[in-house]
């Protein structure tokens, strides 16, 4: 593998005839007994024993591949699913073995199932990447679109393919008898093919492209040789990666680690966009500073809201700004960038949540439609996209002045439904424990929006109106929040290596955001 093999014999046992590492922490009992048990830990072993449910239920168990969604009687499964499905799958996996939902047998018999179909599905061959939709019941790359019949013109997507690589390097540590086969796996994934070395315009270091399509499709590509040098032609998106809160960021961190690509890499994404009327498009005019790094010269921007400054993500999210911190020890290793910025995006969701909107629940993040079937939901202020994701049914947009270039259209609305996506709340679970809980039994208990499978996908508060279905991927950032804080953040000491370590944690710890609680003056 691209990586040393890390040992954990001091974080859990070895299990005898399957190799399996299991940590001393998903040995005790994580409920709430007098003393024993932390208050809430009760809760979140009941939820995710419910959302196992339905990750168990949208599964097929001949290929291990999970479905991209499930009604929420768990009944009806989406015929397809992607990378990142199969990726969440397995870390759910792990999680549920670690929280004694599934034995360790069940979950070594998952994960072998699960491994044995992605040596047999279709991949492109000059890169060793998946392409982003399959037949959960067959493995067929698909060419149609199974609801509707159109055409799929079959794309490999960096993020995609970044989340299901990350979730090989968990299955080899957490599971030592499957490590040989997710190995070969990882190691035949090369995050090369993404990058590109020129970068996007206006950059000063390389940067990932969205993906690629080996025949030309319909609309806007980019015809180049592979970035990986291969020799083969690919068809790259005609955009690049180049925000710096994504989730996106992923494949950067496993490229980095792997040695496929620079660690320079980190200094190729936009924290704002640059300040000035240039770029008074952008949802607001930051502030900041230009800082250096390895004599790259970077824009450190922010924005500003509710007396915090903190870089955005593109639309807002919470799941651009905090999935990745589900496997990669940002706050450890980014102590002058992501220990900052991460609390202070919690507190920007919680604050529009309950304050500003006044929907009295926070969290948000792109989620089942519950008048529809999906949408991009997210605070708009926190996002740099203009027309940025909204927090309400009613897509109420937000348009604040940019002092000196455009007067807002609309800097001071009121806000109507507003659908709350729970996935986004179990993100916060690091920064806010107390206020995680409280927001979850609230949207449990008063608002209805749980089912068997767990929670909802999303809920209108307002009208309380139900999105009665569950997405795998929302499912798997579920499993894996619970995990990580019943467990003591296992899944990222599954995730982490030395090798890793050596090549992504001094970039990293060298970046300084301008993130700050206090107000601009």
């Amino acid at each position: 593998m691209k990586r040393l093999l890390s040992t954990l014999t001091a974080a859990g046992v070895i299990v005898a005839g399957l190799g399996m590492a299991a940590p001393a922490a998903a040995t005790g009992d994580t409920s709430d007994k007098g003393d024993k048990g932390r208050p809430g830990n009760s809760d979140l072993q009941r939820w995710a024993e419910d959302t196992w449910t339905s990750l168990d239920a949208m599964t097929d168990e001949s290929t291990g591949l999970p479905s991209d969604n499930i009604t929420g009687d768990l009944e009806t499964v989406g015929a397809y699913t992607s990378p990142t499905n199969i990726g969440g799958y397995l870390w759910s996996t792990v999680t549920a073995r670690d929280l004694g939902i599934i034995s360790h047998r069940e979950a070594h018999e998952r994960m072998s199932t699960t491994l044995d179909t992605l040596e047999e599905l279709e991949r492109n061959d000059a890169s060793g990447m998946y392409y982003n939709w399959y037949d959960p019941a067959t493995g067929a790359k698909l060419t149609t679109w199974p609801d509707s019949g159109d055409p799929v013109h079959p794309f490999l997507s960096t993020v995609d393919n970044g989340w299901l690589a990350a979730s090989l390097r968990i299955v080899r540590e957490a599971d030592r008898a499957l490590a040989r086969q997710a190995d070969a796996l990882y190691d035949s994934m090369d995050f090369s093919a993404f990058f590109n070395p020129e970068g996007a315009p206006g950059l000063p270091a390389g940067t990932n492209r969205g993906g690629f399509w080996d025949a030309a499709p319909p609309g806007c590509s980019v015809e180049a040789p592979m970035y990986n040098g291969s020799g083969e032609t690919a068809f790259y998106t005609c955009h690049h990666y180049d925000t710096t809160v994504s989730e996106s960021r992923i494949a950067t961190y496993l490229g980095i680690a792997n040695g496929e690509i620079p660690a320079t890499a980190l200094y190729g994404t936009h924290r704002t966009m640059p300040p000035g009327c240039d770029w008074a498009w952008q949802e607001q005019l930051p502030t900041g500073k230009y800082r250096t790094y390895q004599g790259y010269e970077v824009w450190e921007g922010v924005y500003t809201y509710a007396g915090m400054s903190f870089v955005p993500s593109w639309g807002g999210s919470m799941f651009e700004a905090l999935m990745p911190d589900l496997l990669v020890p940002e706050t450890k290793w980014g102590a002058r960038s992501w220990r900052v910025n991460h609390p202070i995006t919690v507190a920007v969701q919680k604050h529009h949540g309950l304050d500003e909107a006044g929907y009295g629940a926070w969290g948000f993040s792109p989620a089942s439609d519950p008048f529809g079937s999906y949408a991009e939901y997210g605070v708009d202020l926190a996002g740099m996209r203009s027309d940025g994701y909204t927090s309400d049914a009613e897509k109420t947009d937000v348009d604040v002045d940019r002092p000196g270039c455009t007067e807002g259209t609309n800097p001071d609305p009121g806000f109507g439904d507003g659908v709350v996506t729970p996935h986004a709340s179990f993100l916060a679970l690091p920064y806010d424990r107390k206020g995680v809980l409280a927001n979850l039994r609230h949207l449990e208990d008063d608002l209805g929006a749980y089912g068997p499978g767990g929670f909802s996908d999303a809920i209108a508060v307002g009208s309380g109106t139900v999105a009665d279905r569950y997405l795998s991927l929302d499912q798997s950032m579920i499993m894996a929040a619970i995990g990580n804080e019943l467990t003591g953040d296992t899944l990222k000491r599954y995730f982490v290596d030395k090798e890793m370590e050596k090549r992504l944690r001094p970039a990293m710890s060298a970046q300084v955001f301008s993130s700050d609680w206090r107000a601009r003056e």
